[in-house]
């Protein structure tokens, strides 16, 4: 059954083919792109870039989650962010996205024009973002993620990694729906390679079905995009991980695999090959009832 993921004036469709979340990030210090995207007319010809290659959202975001990253007081991320969003909602009307985790820089750029807020946190650093969600009726990506900024990537895993992202998501959309955001509004996001262990990584893509039986009426939203367990995968024979820019084909499989296990909407760096795997993958999933239909005739 087609569904739709209502972000302010808009519904974005789900269940038709998976969305693709674009990626912008416009910090010096991010773990694949860093300082590529710092200057207004850098970010923009890239968010214009991912547009033209069939991105449906754009996510900017000004501070790194990478592990190491530096933290960013709200004033120098809205800084960051609020002239790149502005200039995007003037040129295209594609949907655009915070990436953030504070109630004053999710304000800020849902007023330059926003209609998403992408919370890695899940309202746990400041739920008061729920009520800038709320209050400008914004989509809401709720991660799960545990710990603080400063521990969150060097948290031991738990024992068992399903029951707790679905305890910890529970949760983060029990205090979304509370503050005022509508279910309609709310996406969950496993949180791939936020303090889980490589192992736990490919257990959460694998069981999505999980989540998807925990949170049937919401949509899933994954991102895998060269993350650090995909470089060890990756490892050459001396075992050295390969870099970010080296990750592409293991972000392609992974994405794939999550599209196949139920993710609704991806959040990538690599816009084109991106959209061209969910163009095929799409296209054989969506024909399986048809084969399906014609078989039992």
């Amino acid at each position: 059954m087609n569904r739709a993921w209502q972000i302010r004036d808009r519904r974005l469709p789900i269940g038709e083919r998976t969305l693709v979340m674009g990626i912008l990030n416009v910090t010096p210090d991010s773990f694949s792109d860093g300082d590529n995207f710092l200057t207004l007319d850098n970010a923009i010809r890239h968010a214009e870039r991912m547009i033209a290659e069939g991105a449906d959202i754009v996510d900017v975001g000004g501070e790194s989650t990478r592990p190491g990253g530096e933290p960013v007081s709200p004033e120098e991320e809205i800084q960051r962010v609020v002239p790149v969003i502005k200039e995007l909602t003037k040129r295209s009307d594609t949907a655009i996205s915070i990436d953030t985790t504070k109630s004053e820089v999710a304000r800020a750029a849902l007023d330059a024009g926003a209609s998403i807020v992408n919370d890695i946190s899940g309202l746990r650093f400041d739920f008061y973002v729920a009520d800038a969600a709320a209050s400008a009726g914004a989509g809401l990506v709720l991660m799960h993620s545990r710990g603080t900024p400063a521990t969150l990537h060097r948290l031991p895993p738990v024992a068992e990694i399903i029951p707790e992202v679905i305890n910890g998501l529970r949760a983060s959309v029990h205090m979304a729906e509370r503050r005022g955001v509508k279910r309609e509004s709310i996406v969950i996001d496993p949180g791939i390679g936020f303090g889980k262990s490589q192992e736990q990584n490919l257990e959460l893509i694998a069981k999505l079905d999980q989540l998807i039986a925990a949170f049937p009426e919401l949509p899933l939203l994954v991102g895998t995009s060269r993350k650090s367990f995909l470089g060890r995968i990756l490892a050459d024979e001396e075992g050295t991980p390969a870099s970010a820019d080296e990750r592409l084909h293991g972000t392609i499989a992974s994405m794939v695999a999550a599209v196949l296990h139920g993710a609704h909407i991806v959040r990538v760096h690599d816009v084109k090959a991106s959209v061209d795997a969910l163009k095929t993958i799409d296209a054989i999933t969506q024909s399986a009832p048809k084969a399906v239909s014609t078989t039992s005739r």
